[in-house]
C-alpha cells in the first residue's frame, strides 16, 4: 500500500480559503501514487493559533468536508484530511475526517487529549470521547492526534479495537521535535503497528513547526521521514508485516496489566 503524507506549511498570510484549495491540489496531484494520503493537525488555521479558533470553526459539512471530500473522490484515493475546528453549538472539537475514494466520509475522530496545560486548545476545544478505527483493504487504520502520542494507553486501546497501523496528523513544536521522533517509534514498537505521522510545517503564532513527518513499520524502523519544510513524504506499507510480526515476536500476547475487554471502537 502506498501512502503519501503531506507536510503542508502552514503561513498566517495565507488566507484560509488559498489554503484549502492549496491542500485540495496537492491531494489531487497524488492521484496514481498512493493509496492512502495523509494531512497534518489543523492545517487550516494553525495549531497554535488559538485565537483563531473560534472564528475559524466550521461545521462537520463545512468547506474543508466538502473540498476534501471532492479531492479524495478526483485523485481515487483513502484520504485523512486531518483536523480542523469543528463547532458543535458553543463546543468546538478538533476533529479529524476520513474519507473514502468516492468521496464518502467513513470516520471522524475528536481529538482525547487537548493540549496547552489549562491554555490554548485545553481550554477552548472540548475534549472527545471515543476510540475510531476505520479499515482500508487489508489494514485496520486506527486514529490519534498530536498530543494523544504521549499517552499509550490510547494505542493499546485502539490495537484491541483491532488497528494494525496508526495515523496521527500532528502541528508539533520544532523544540520538541525529538520527542515526536522518539514517541512516533516508540508507539510502533510496543504496539507491532505501522506509525504514520504527518506534521506540519511553517511557522504559525510565533511557534516554529517541526515537520519532519515519519513513516515508522511495527518493528520500530523508520521507512520515510520528511525535512522541515513543505513537502510530500512517501512510503510504501505490507498490510501483511503487522500480523507477521505479532506472530514471530509475540510480545503483545504476554501483557498482564490493563488486559480487558476491548472498547467499541466509533467508526
Amino acid at each position: 500500500m502506498r501512502a503519501s503524507l503531506i507536510q503542508i506549511a502552514v503561513d498566517p498570510d495565507e488566507p484560509v480559503a488559498a489554503r484549502r484549495a492549496r491542500a485540495a491540489r496537492l491531494v489531487r496531484e497524488e492521484r496514481g501514487s498512493a493509496d492512502l494520503v495523509v494531512l497534518p493537525e489543523l492545517w487550516t488555521v494553525g495549531a497554535f493559533a488559538a485565537d483563531l479558533f473560534a472564528a475559524g470553526s466550521e461545521p462537520l459539512h463545512g468547506p474543508t468536508y466538502e473540498a476534501m471530500a471532492a479531492a479524495a473522490r478526483d485523485a481515487e484515493v483513502w484520504l485523512h484530511a486531518g483536523s480542523f475546528v469543528e463547532a458543535v453549538g458553543d463546543a468546538l472539537y478538533n476533529t479529524s475526517l476520513v474519507f473514502s475514494p468516492d468521496g464518502e466520509l467513513v470516520a471522524s475522530y475528536r481529538k482525547i487529549h487537548r493540549f496547552g496545560f489549562d491554555r490554548g486548545e485545553a481550554a477552548l476545544m472540548t475534549a472527545g470521547e471515543d476510540l475510531v478505527t476505520f479499515d482500508l483493504p487489508h489494514l485496520t487504520v486506527g486514529v490519534g492526534t498530536c498530543y494523544d502520542l504521549r499517552f499509550p494507553e490510547l494505542f493499546r486501546g485502539l490495537v484491541d479495537a483491532g488497528a494494525e497501523a496508526f495515523v496521527v496528523p500532528a502541528g508539533w513544536p520544532a523544540r520538541r521535535r525529538g520527542h515526536w521522533t522518539l514517541l512516533a517509534r516508540a508507539r510502533a514498537v510496543e504496539n507491532q503497528a505501522y506509525v504514520l505521522a504527518c506534521g506540519t510545517a511553517g511557522t504559525h503564532a510565533g511557534v516554529e513547526q517541526a515537520g519532519h513527518s515519519l513513516v515508522v513499520d511495527p518493528w520500530g524502523e523508520v521507512l520515510a521521514e520528511a525535512g522541515p519544510g513543505e513537502e510530500v513524504l512517501r512510503a510504501v506499507l505490507d498490510p501483511a508485516q503487522p500480523a507477521a510480526i505479532r506472530e514471530d515476536f509475540p510480545a503483545l500476547k504476554d501483557r498482564v496489566l490493563g488486559v480487558e475487554a476491548p472498547a467499541k471502537p466509533r467508526v
